[in-house]
């Protein structure tokens, strides 16, 4: 019970004393998940869009796709990342094995389906309300993509915060692929698990505790956004 104590002591010591390492470490940890998330949206906003305002052959595959790939082990991607990014991969030549680009591409093919599915729900009830009034102004693809997402901003802001916090939390795709390399590639979730095989906890929950505080920061921001637009 006193090594917890000493423990706990010493992380927040480590919190309160800013920690060259440990701030290192948070700050690539939220630029790497703030990257990928925004790749995320930005690519997964409009399918999930398109398929809501759409329909061709192969749409429902699409769909049901999408949403198996929501449950993707995380380890599974980071390893056929791995082989398509390793020396002998097809993409081996672009060097970005063991580097901040290919933890950011793993966190992107992770988060893409969960803001593809989240999007692709509220548009879908969306252009059933809406839908007729679009085709009767003549609106082209874009411009009805344009109106979903300007009438489900919430939507929007919910599939960005979720795919933050899965990329936050993602710690089996980015170790294969980032190698944790110190100062380079380590992140919070790689590094705790790192430091505490090693038993330096100090360190470990001082991440701990700045990861958790991320996720309610995130969670409490997203409720009070949310709610905004609600009463909007």
């Amino acid at each position: 019970m006193n090594d917890f104590s000493r423990s706990i002591a010493a992380a927040f010591a480590l919190i309160g004393e800013a920690d060259a390492e440990l701030l290192g470490i948070v700050a690539l940890s939220v630029r790497i998940s703030l990257t990928a998330s925004i790749i995320a949206l930005m690519i997964g906003a409009p399918i999930g869009a398109l398929l809501a305002i759409t329909r061709f052959r192969g749409r429902q595959v699409i769909i049901v796709l999408t949403n198996a790939l929501l449950g993707l082990p995380p380890v599974v991607v980071g390893l056929a990342l791995y082989l398509l990014l390793s020396r002998s991969g097809p993409l081996g030549a672009a060097g970005l094995l063991f580097t901040p680009a290919a933890m950011v591409i793993a966190q992107t093919l992770l988060a893409t389906p969960i803001v593809v599915a989240l999007v692709h729900r509220p548009a879908s009830l969306l252009w059933a309300e809406y839908g007729d009034l679009a085709r009767i102004d003549g609106l082209s693809a874009l411009r009805s993509m344009a109106l979903l997402f300007a009438l489900g901003r919430t939507s929007l802001l919910t599939a960005f915060l979720a795919a933050f916090g899965r990329a936050i939390a993602e710690v089996g795709a980015i170790i294969i692929v980032g190698g944790n390399i110190r100062g380079f590639t380590r992140t919070m979730t790689t590094a705790i698990a790192l430091e505490t095989s090693k038993g330096d906890l100090p360190l470990a929950l001082g991440l701990g505790l700045i990861l958790l505080a991320l996720s309610v920061a995130v969670s409490t921001v997203a409720f009070v956004l949310v709610g905004r637009v609600g009463e909007k």
